[in-house]
């Protein structure tokens, strides 16, 4: 394409994802994008500022002290100017505190494919948004966010199937716009088939998968970028523009690392800070706990057997199954806080009712006494912990002649058993029975909630 570069203007597009309230980083991130936001301006240059969904991350008590209204704060802070959501957003916070979450926020939110469920676009965000710069470039936004259709659902949204609707939207405002881009916290992988579907795109900022595109992947004349996991990294984008005809001459897209940035003393503090506020806001009295409950990475212990009735209890399941790894300490003597549970129990993980069939329980059981269990690491899915732990079985279990009984019935084939166990269990990465069978989350009810619910029944009642 042929341009003179006397009639070029500039736009950069600073981006992160998944930062997952790891906010060690926040202070770099932040001082960086201020300097350069300041940079562009004085040069005349356009500058957006765009995250890309899972900001907020639950085990971080800062997040859980404010309701994810405190990630709120630091993205306003800070500067942004849009964002989407991600899962973490989306289905780890109840319909009510998701509605609440943006209402002091400063820039906008986007999102095309979250709907109530009559189909209305929510109020607390937008589809799509163009932005035009001073120079008159028009900048069009499009937000999606992956797609948890059962979880969504059990929530009170609707989540519709995200290149659809981004396909839809782009060829509609395609038009109206010199500059596309999509905030997609939909992975890698989609990120791919959506620029080979949408050519309307010119660029994808990604998240969900944790990746990182040091300079970015071209696919024909769509870029793809993005910024890695926890605010290890800042995406930037250098788009370059002719004002003769407002259209993309050049793109090149670069990260930078947060690791090499100054860390000053006021930082540490303001890091320490986000630690102290989260626990002061959690500093709630839940249930007396009259004596000490130990943990065991590797057996039954009090506080396993104490959650496992607390799990019977909250789903009146016939059995349960779960792992020693979650429980990331014990509790000790003494009022247990909305703290203390939180520091056990971290994980944005909900308990779920399977519904197996009696050979099938068998063979999960079977698959559940693996000695591998124990020391193995597991990262996701919800999972804050490190070692997956033995796996804990409760009101199930094999007598004397090898019959295996859940709760008081034994275990037939062609008879059907709930099965209540974690979210996590369900993905089929663990036990691939369980990905299939049918199956009833327990939402917004975190794990740490059921275990609160039940010491305050059966402590203090």
């Amino acid at each position: 394409m042929t341009y003179m570069k006397e009639t070029v203007t500039t736009i950069h597009i600073y981006h992160t994802n998944d930062v997952h309230s790891h906010f060690e980083n926040w202070p770099q991130i932040k001082r960086f994008l201020q300097q350069q936001k300041r940079i562009a301006k004085e040069a005349g240059e356009a500058v957006f500022l765009l995250d890309i969904g899972d900001h907020i991350d639950r085990s971080h008590p800062f997040t859980e002290g404010t309701q994810g209204k405190g990630n709120i704060d630091l993205l306003n802070d800070a500067g942004y100017d849009a964002a989407t959501i991600g899962n973490n957003e989306g289905i780890t916070m109840s319909k009510r505190e998701l509605e609440s979450l943006y209402e002091d926020a400063t820039f906008d939110v986007i999102v095309c494919n979250i709907k109530e469920l009559n189909g209305e676009q929510p109020y607390w965000a937008q589809p799509y948004r163009i932005r035009e710069t001073a120079e008159g470039v028009r900048v069009g936004l499009i937000g999606a966010t992956a797609p948890y259709y059962e979880f969504y659902r059990k929530l009170g949204w609707e989540v519709l199937e995200p290149r659809g609707q981004i396909m839809e939207i782009a060829r509609a405002i395609r038009p109206e716009v010199d500059v596309l881009v999509c905030l997609s916290h939909l992975g890698i992988n989609e990120d791919r088939l959506l620029a080979a579907a949408c050519p309307e795109l010119d660029i994808i900022l990604g998240g969900h998968t944790h990746h990182l595109l040091p300079t970015g992947e071209w696919s024909a004349d769509t870029l793809i970028a993005a910024s890695g996991k926890f605010g290890q990294h800042i995406g930037h984008i250098q788009v370059d523009i002719d004002r003769l005809t407002n259209q993309v001459v050049h793109m090149e897209a670069e990260v930078f690392s947060t690791q090499t940035m100054e860390r000053t003393d006021t930082d540490v503090k303001e890091i320490n800070s986000y630690f102290t506020a989260g626990e002061k806001a959690l500093h709630v009295p839940v249930f007396y706990n009259p004596s000490p409950l130990t943990q065991r990475l590797t057996d039954d212990s009090p506080l396993s057997s104490l959650f496992g009735r607390a799990l019977l209890a909250y789903t009146h399941a016939d059995c349960a199954l779960f792992n020693a790894g979650i429980f990331l300490g014990s509790l000790e003597e003494g009022w247990v806080t909305k703290g203390n549970l939180h520091s056990l129990l971290p994980h944005p993980i909900n308990p779920c009712i399977v519904q197996l069939d009696g050979a099938e329980l068998v063979e999960v059981y079977e698959q559940s006494l693996d000695p591998k269990w124990t020391e193995l690491e597991i990262r996701g899915l919800g999972f804050r912990g490190t070692f997956m732990g033995s796996m804990i079985h409760e009101h199930l279990f094999r007598n004397q002649a090898g019959q295996l009984f859940a709760g008081n019935r034994l275990v037939i084939p062609g008879e059907t058993y709930a099965l209540a166990t974690l979210d996590m269990f369900t993905f089929g990465y663990f036990f691939p029975l369980l990905k299939d069978a049918p199956k009833d989350y327990i939402m917004p009810e975190l794990i740490r909630d059921v275990l609160g619910w039940y010491g305050k029944k059966y402590f203090n009642e």
